[in-house]
C-alpha cells in the first residue's frame, strides 16, 4: 500500500496487486502451503516418472501441474512450491503458467467439475440459458462449489463439439444436446452419487482422478482407450450429400509439365520476389529537395 499526499490532509491510497477478497487467488486462508513428509515422497517418485520423459525438465511443467492438482484439486502454493523446486524454477514463473492455462484451478474443486460452454454457438443454442439454471438450481455462481463439495459450476471455453451443442462438461467428458432440464437432472444425480454416463467417452471419475489421468498416468476406465465417436450430423452433412449426388475431387492432371503443377521459371520468380522482403532505400534514388515542395 503506498500513500500519496493530494492536499494538506488528504491522503490517496493506492492498493497495488489483487484485493484479498478477489476470486482466484492462489494463497488463500487454508491453503496448504507445504507437503507432509509421505505426501511428498509419493509426489516425488510420481514426478520423476513424469519429468523422465521429456528431455528437458522444464517440459514437465504442465504435466507436473496436474499431478499436484490431483493431490489438492487445485494448485495450492504448496503446489507450486514443489513443481519449482523440482524443476529449478521460481515461484513466479511456474504460477505464471499456473494461472495462464483454464484447466488449473485456482481454488477447492468439488468431486465434479461441470462445465458449461457459452461460447457463441452454445451460447445461442441454450448454453447461457443452462449455466442460468444450473446457478439457481445449485444455490452457487460461476466458480462456486456446492456446500457438499460435489459439485463446482463453471463455464468454459469452446471444446470442439460445436455439433452437439449446447454441451456440458463433467471432468472434461463430453454431455451433449444439452437442456437446462437434463443439466438440473445430471447435477442432481452427481450429487446423489448414482452412476452418470457421458454421451461420449468412458464413464465419469472424480476431478482428482482426471488431473492424475492429465498428468499422463495410466487411465484405467473400463472403456477409456475404445475408439471416439464420429462427428455429429452437421459436422458431415457436407460429406453424405456429396455421396448422394456422385460427387467427387477432381482428378488430378495427368500431364507430367502441366503449368498448373510445374510452374514456369518467369512464374517462379515472380513468386520468389512476392516472398522477398521490401529492399531497403536505394541510393540511387534522389534525397527529397529542400527547396519548398519541390
Amino acid at each position: 500500500m503506498t500513500t500519496f499526499e493530494a492536499g494538506p490532509s488528504e491522503p490517496v491510497f493506492i492498493q497495488f496487486g489483487p484485493r484479498p477478497s478477489e476470486k482466484g487467488q492462489l494463497v488463500r486462508p487454508g491453503a496448504r502451503a507445504d507437503y507432509p513428509a509421505d505426501v511428498l515422497d509419493r509426489l516425488s517418485a510420481d514426478a520423476a516418472t513424469v519429468v523422465a520423459r521429456y528431455p528437458n525438465s522444464r517440459s514437465a511443467l504442465l504435466s507436473l501441474l496436474h499431478l499436484v492438482q490431483a493431490e489438492d484439486g487445485y494448485i495450492s502454493p504448496a503446489g507450486i512450491d514443489f513443481c519449482s523446486a523440482l524443476l529449478g524454477l521460481t515461484g513466479a514463473e511456474v504460477t505464471a503458467v499456473a494461472t495462464f492455462y483454464s484447466m488449473y484451478r485456482r481454488a477447492a474443486t468439488g468431486d465434479y467439475h461441470v462445465g458449461v460452454c457459452t461460447n457463441t454457438l452454445c451460447a445461442i443454442m441454450g448454453g447461457d440459458a443452462i449455466l442460468a439454471a444450473l446457478e439457481e438450481h445449485l444455490g452457487v455462481e460461476h466458480g462456486g462449489t456446492t456446500p457438499d463439495g460435489k459439485v463446482t459450476l463453471e463455464h468454459i471455453e469452446c471444446n470442439a463439439a460445436c455439433d452437439f451443442a449446447p454441451v456440458v462438461m463433467v471432468n472434461w467428458e463430453f454431455f451433449d444436446n444439452q437442456t437446462p432440464e437434463s443439466a438440473r437432472t445430471l447435477v442432481d444425480s452427481l450429487r446423489s452419487g448414482e452412476q452418470v454416463t457421458p454421451t461420449r467417452g468412458a464413464p465419469l471419475c472424480t476431478f482428482r482422478e482426471t488431473a492424475r489421468i492429465l498428468a499422463g498416468f495410466p487411465d484405467e476406465r473400463p472403456g477409456a482407450l475404445a475408439a471416439g465417436g464420429s462427428g455429429g450430423e452437421p459436422t458431415t452433412v457436407g460429406l453424405r450429400v456429396a455421396r448422394e449426388l456422385g460427387m467427387a475431387a477432381p482428378p488430378s492432371s495427368a500431364s507430367a509439365n502441366s503449368s498448373a503443377t510445374h510452374p514456369d521459371a518467369e512464374t517462379l520468380a515472380k513468386d520468389s520476389a512476392r516472398e522477398m522482403p521490401a529492399p531497403a532505400p536505394s541510393a540511387t534514388v534522389p534525397p527529397k529537395s529542400s527547396k519548398g515542395g519541390e
